[in-house]
């Protein structure tokens, strides 16, 4: 049964309305795109041809570590 790992994503808009992604786990694994939703679809897209490619090279494949939280901030008045 093959393993299934779940990479964290993130996704940045670009000062032209583009949206970029990246995976902190896997540097140089990028996406570019003119929604967020197709930005997404290119990293789903991304992430399985890296890893591939990581293979293939013989490299090791890096374990997603990586992991978000949004903190608060409520700005005193």
């Amino acid at each position: 049964m093959a393993e299934i790992m779940e990479y964290l994503i993130i996704v940045e808009r670009s000062e032209t309305g583009t949206y970029g992604a990246y995976c902190p786990d896997l540097p140089g694994c990028v996406a570019v795109g003119d929604t967020i939703e197709e930005t997404l679809q290119l990293m789903k897209d991304a992430i399985p041809f890296h890893i591939r490619g990581l293979i293939e090279d013989g490299l090791e494949v890096p374990a997603p570590s990586s992991r978000a939280e949004y903190i608060e901030y409520e700005e005193a008045s």
